[in-house]
């Protein structure tokens, strides 16, 4: 077993966990588990109500990062801005890339999803699963941008509605 580059996550940081989105570091703490010892991260998803424990030596190889620096989230605010991007393909396929890119933890790749699906009052109306993709999607951005700019998420979803309702006027 090769040992990974230990992260240096405290306890009381916040991390994104690629499927789960922004969470919280309680602790570290060591367990047995099937007779090895471990060190863990503690992390506390608050919405969720969930916690969740990851091994240190692995946080990394799963995609577990820091929070997203702020020219990060300047750049998905921006591309929220741009024109929806959306290929020809079956939904099925489309549902797929939307789904991979919502769980690479990506800020980035979620605005894009984000931007993808947004509907206008005057646009069709989106079917269940666009609309679960779309909801999936604007909570995990908003929760970083949330995060990052140290407002409520209330505010960071203002923000993040602004810049969507802008780009339609």
């Amino acid at each position: 077993m090769t040992k990974s580059k230990k992260p240096e996550f405290r306890p009381n940081d916040f991390v994104v966990y690629p499927a789960h989105g922004v969470g919280k570091i309680i602790s570290i703490e060591e367990q047995q588990i099937a007779g090895i010892q471990l060190e863990l991260f503690v992390i506390s998803f608050e919405k969720d109500k969930m916690t969740l424990r990851v091994p240190t030596h692995k946080a990394l190889d799963i995609g577990m990062r820091a929070l997203s620096a702020p020219d990060v989230v300047t750049k998905a605010l921006d591309t929220l801005k741009g024109k929806a991007k959306v290929k020809r393909a079956m939904w099925s396929r489309r549902a797929q890339e939307y789904e991979q890119k919502i769980n690479s933890g990506d800020l980035l790749s979620i605005a894009e999803v984000v931007r993808d699906l947004h509907r206008t009052d005057d646009q069709r109306e989106q079917s269940y699963s666009e609309r679960q993709l779309y909801e999936a999607a604007l909570e995990r951005l908003t929760r970083e941008v949330a995060a990052v700019s140290g407002v409520d998420e209330a505010g960071a979803a203002k923000q993040v509605d602004s810049v969507l309702v802008g780009r339609a006027a």
